[in-house]
């Protein structure tokens, strides 16, 4: 209940102190990349239950010419690796913290098509509530691989506390100075999850 508390006073303050960032970040996208200014996605959050994520949208709406969405390298502009890089696309997930679909620590909410993919020790990342930050984005982020994203979700899990929180939260801040881990090699941004291998 302390978590929950910390969490809307956190949310509910910075949506207010970054409403004019917010408002810059979204005229900016309706001008570099039009419109939707959001990226909305039903994601897996506490327990596997379904709920929409709200980000800032970073790609163009390009497709090829059957109607398919051209792959990420194609459609990622400048902008809108700036806009991942320094993390301010995840912004509008305050909204999603403030009505409690997430918390502002935990393992992050991936796509609800990998919830039947998760080994029974992985899956234990939804037994709390997904973050806008978490232990295994503040140690190497898109960077590392599925299986150590997933033993460090797992740890959290197991290991959490306000002083574990508190931790995440200051080496989230350094993280996004440094902008390091933003994408797997190779990739714009984290390769598809394909199941474990174990």
């Amino acid at each position: 209940m302390i978590k929950r508390f910390l969490d809307v006073l956190a949310s509910s303050i910075a949506l207010v102190v970054l409403l004019p960032v917010i408002g810059v970040v979204t005229l900016l996208i309706r001008r570099k990349l039009g419109s939707p200014v959001f990226f909305r996605q039903t994601r897996p959050g506490k327990d596997g239950k379904p709920f929409e994520m709200v980000k800032f949208r970073t790609m163009l709406d390009a497709n090829d010419k059957h109607g398919n969405p051209l792959p990420d390298d194609q459609r990622m502009t400048p902008f809108g690796s700036f806009l991942r890089s320094t993390s301010l696309d995840e912004l509008p997930e305050l909204w999603n913290v403030l009505k409690g679909d997430m918390s502002l620590v935990g393992p992050r909410p991936l796509l609800m098509e990998y919830l039947p993919l998760y080994s029974k020790e992985q899956i234990r990342r939804h037994e709390v509530r997904p973050g806008v930050t978490g232990w295994a984005q503040v140690n190497g982020r898109n960077a590392i691989s599925w299986e150590d994203k997933f033993r460090l979700d797992v740890w959290y899990v197991d290991n959490q506390s306000l002083w574990l929180d508190l931790k995440i939260l200051f080496l989230t801040v350094k993280k996004v100075l440094v902008r390091d881990g933003i994408s797997g090699d190779g990739e714009v941004t984290m390769s598809k999850f394909t199941g474990s291998e174990d």
